[in-house]
């Protein structure tokens, strides 16, 4: 299965929810499609899709998932890392009339650079590729989401036993 989201932004992402309701629907992509598809004003003919999916399902899907696709937000790429899955980030784009400026884009572009832990496309016409390639791209990344809390905990703790606190 293939989950893909574009978070709650108000703006809408059709260029994502388009190509990947076409590919769907050209038999591209076998495997079944799950959207969310926030703002988006295009409604897809070949996947399942809501608007907007309770938390806890989202983190349902993704953990099904094959391969997420998730816009250039944060949050919502970071959850499939955590879960252990390297996902495919398509950024909105000003360009597209998607986000009021291309910070996405930028943030995605040095994710990508400095962590190697995500799959960027910018131009959602080559994402196909991306998928049906999906497993060799993932050999080529790291996916190192390491939580810190407990070795930063044990050393304040150090730290405050030393102060005889």
């Amino acid at each position: 299965m293939i989950f893909v989201t574009v978070g709650t932004h108000e703006q809408p992402f059709d260029r994502l929810i388009k190509e990947m309701d076409r590919l769907k629907g050209k038999g591209a992509i076998e495997d079944e499609v799950i959207m969310q598809t926030g703002y988006s004003a295009y409604e897809a003919k070949y996947c399942k899709w809501s608007k907007l999916i309770p938390y806890e399902e989202m983190e349902r899907n993704i953990a099904n998932a094959d391969i997420v696709i998730t816009h250039g937000g944060p949050a919502s790429f970071i959850t499939p890392l955590q879960m252990g899955k390297i996902p495919i980030v398509v950024p909105r784009q000003k360009q597209f009339g998607e986000h009021v400026n291309d910070h996405q884009l930028e943030f995605c572009r040095q994710v990508e650079r400095r962590l190697g832990n995500i799959i960027l496309v910018e131009d959602v016409s080559k994402i196909n590729e991306y998928i049906e390639h999906y497993s060799e791209h993932c050999k080529t990344l790291h996916l190192d989401m390491s939580n810190h809390n407990g070795t930063f905990n044990e050393q304040l703790e150090m730290i405050v036993r030393e102060l005889g606190v």
